[in-house]
């Protein structure tokens, strides 16, 4: 099973709006993960936000969810930049 963490910033000025659309973005992408995605963010600089995303089984298909799902949400209307998707996995066990 995969873990995705998307990272990004948001405009201060629009953090309302940023919150509802990246909760619907969570609820939709519910369906893709075996635990609720979950929405961060940094301690120290709260107009950075992450997502998280756990228990996904088919990488691919997920990222194209994903996308689908934030074009649909409007989520650039509030970032500033890009949002970054990095996916990890299980460290494979050494002998």
């Amino acid at each position: 099973m995969t873990s995705a963490y998307v990272y990004y910033r948001i405009d201060p000025a629009q953090t309302m709006l940023a919150a509802a659309r990246i909760d619907a973005l969570l609820a939709v992408m519910a369906a893709h993960c075996n635990a609720p995605p979950r929405r961060l963010q940094r301690c120290d600089d709260a107009s950075t936000w992450m997502e998280v995303y756990e228990g996904i089984a088919d990488r691919a298909a997920f990222a194209a969810a994903l996308d689908a799902a934030a074009a649909a949400q409007d989520c650039a209307a509030f970032i500033q930049g890009e949002r970054r998707l990095e996916c990890f996995a299980a460290a494979a066990s050494t002998p």
